[in-house]
């Protein structure tokens, strides 16, 4: 006769959906009822077009996080299952990035685009079904060969796929900006946002579990991610769209090119702590971007994980943020962003040195299968902060700085800087890991975070918003 606690106990699976499940259960013990009725009385208490517009937000965060929990493991499924080279790795990060160089130029031409919904449904189309060639990939390793055609598709997919991202960024800040109040906008984003990390949490356990079962899940799962793609963005363009007639409507020639320019000039010259919050990010960008790939090589070639043991590790501190987003989301609303994006920087910095200090003291244990390092488990605790400010800082953060029509222009700069430093910065990370080692990166890294946080307080002071 089977034990049941020692197969629940020995079997990675039942382990695994068990931690989901005592988590779970644990976020509806804190979770308690006068939590829950203040969450009630604050979405009763909102405007009617801000529950309408939630509604919508919400159901397209649930589904986004299914989609981000099964895509945060990509990296790793490319290295590890298609056995990708080092460089192959950063591109595919890089083109999740540096697609948004694009931003500025998009946005210019969404100001001349009156049926802005119907572009947002035809770009999830196109840039959603490409997914479903993935189930033409062969399943062994061996018949694809090294550097082969499978790998280039691949990446090919995957840059249509984040196409889409210049397009559908700027729209979901101008869409939450025009139909949250101000005071409300940090809280309900937040929210939504938190919904959004419990089904990412959900997802990665899964998928992380089914690729240990068969590396060549993603063959089916990423089929799925087209077709939730296309019905996560029909959700959100069932948020109302502001009813302002567009500019020169059906002007589409070069001159867009240097209307573009020419505003992301004037805002800056004229907007000197946008300009500053801007710099930061970049200093930041580079300390991200540049130990992204790094940290999924890391995982693989310093300390072996499975991917179980990477899916344990990611969600954690996504389990983590949750908790943490709502209180964050409240705490913008009464702080300047650039005090909130040093908390942010700060945060990423000390996750980033975890990784040195594990080569240095790489004291782990195994437990049920998962590989636990006590170091990277610290790590865990400051890389859960950085994940919650940033999902609201990166995303939301340009908007303080702007009137409500302004938003999608100040959020398109915001982008299309993510894509200058994407031009470049990721390949450059892996080519530093590989002449100066995992610690020198990291270390330096961790130098310009510093440096950003240094210019935002100073920032802050010398100019109030």
């Amino acid at each position: 006769m089977i034990n049941y606690e020692s197969f629940c106990l020995c079997h990675p699976v039942i382990f695994h959906l068990q931690i989901l499940m005592h988590s779970i259960i644990y976020v509806n013990i804190i979770c308690n009822k006068s939590i829950f009725a203040y969450y009630m009385d604050f979405l009763r208490n909102i405007s009617r077009q801000e529950r309408t517009t939630f509604l919508f937000h919400f159901i397209y965060s649930l589904i986004e996080g299914i989609i981000s929990g099964i895509l945060v493991l990509n990296e790793f499924v490319f290295l590890k299952s298609l056995q990708g080279s080092p460089y192959q790795v950063g591109m595919l990060f890089q083109f999740s990035m540096v697609v948004l160089l694009a931003a500025i130029f998009i946005n210019e031409i969404l100001h001349r685009i009156a049926n802005k919904k119907r572009l947002l449904r035809r770009t999830a189309i196109l840039t959603r079904l490409p997914l479903l060639l993935l189930l033409f990939f062969p399943r062994n390793i061996y018949e694809m060969g090294a550097d082969s055609i499978y790998h280039y598709s691949f990446l090919l997919i995957f840059l249509i796929y984040y196409l889409a991202s210049p397009v559908i960024f700027p729209s979901i800040n101008n869409l939450l900006k025009h139909n949250y109040s101000t005071d409300n906008f940090g809280k309900l984003y937040s929210y939504a946002t938190s919904a959004k990390k419990i089904t990412t949490l959900a997802a990665t356990f899964i998928f992380g579990l089914m690729l240990d079962n068969d590396p060549f899940a993603f063959k089916y799962m990423y089929p799925a991610v087209a077709l939730l793609g296309i019905l996560s963005i029909y959700m959100l363009t069932s948020i109302a769209f502001d009813t302002e007639k567009p500019a020169q409507e059906g002007s589409m020639d070069r001159r867009i090119f240097r209307s573009a320019l020419e505003r992301v000039v004037e805002i800056f010259k004229t907007n000197k702590p946008y300009l500053h919050y801007q710099i930061g990010f970049m200093l930041y960008g580079f300390a991200f971007m540049g130990t992204n790939a790094v940290i999924t090589i890391f995982y693989d070639r310093a300390v072996g994980l499975s991917y179980s043991s990477v899916a344990f590790y990611k969600n954690s501190y996504n389990l983590i943020a949750i908790f943490l987003l709502p209180v964050f989301g409240r705490m913008l609303a009464d702080t300047d962003p650039r005090k909130f994006a040093s908390l942010t920087y700060g945060s990423l910095g000390l996750f980033l040195l975890s990784f040195p200090l594990t080569l240095l003291y790489p004291f782990n244990i195994e437990i049920f299968g998962l590989q636990i390092y006590y170091t990277l488990l610290a790590g865990v605790l400051f890389n859960s902060v950085f994940i919650a400010t940033m999902a609201i800082s990166w995303s939301i953060g340009s908007a303080y700085f702007c009137r409500k029509n302004e938003a999608g222009d100040y959020q398109s700069i915001h982008l299309s800087l993510t894509g200058v430093r994407a031009m470049l910065i990721p390949i450059a990370g892996v080519y530093l890991y590989e002449i100066a080692g995992f610690s020198f990166t990291f270390i330096l890294a961790a130098i310009l975070l510093l440096s950003g946080i240094a210019l935002m307080m100073w920032s802050a002071r010398k100019y109030k918003l």
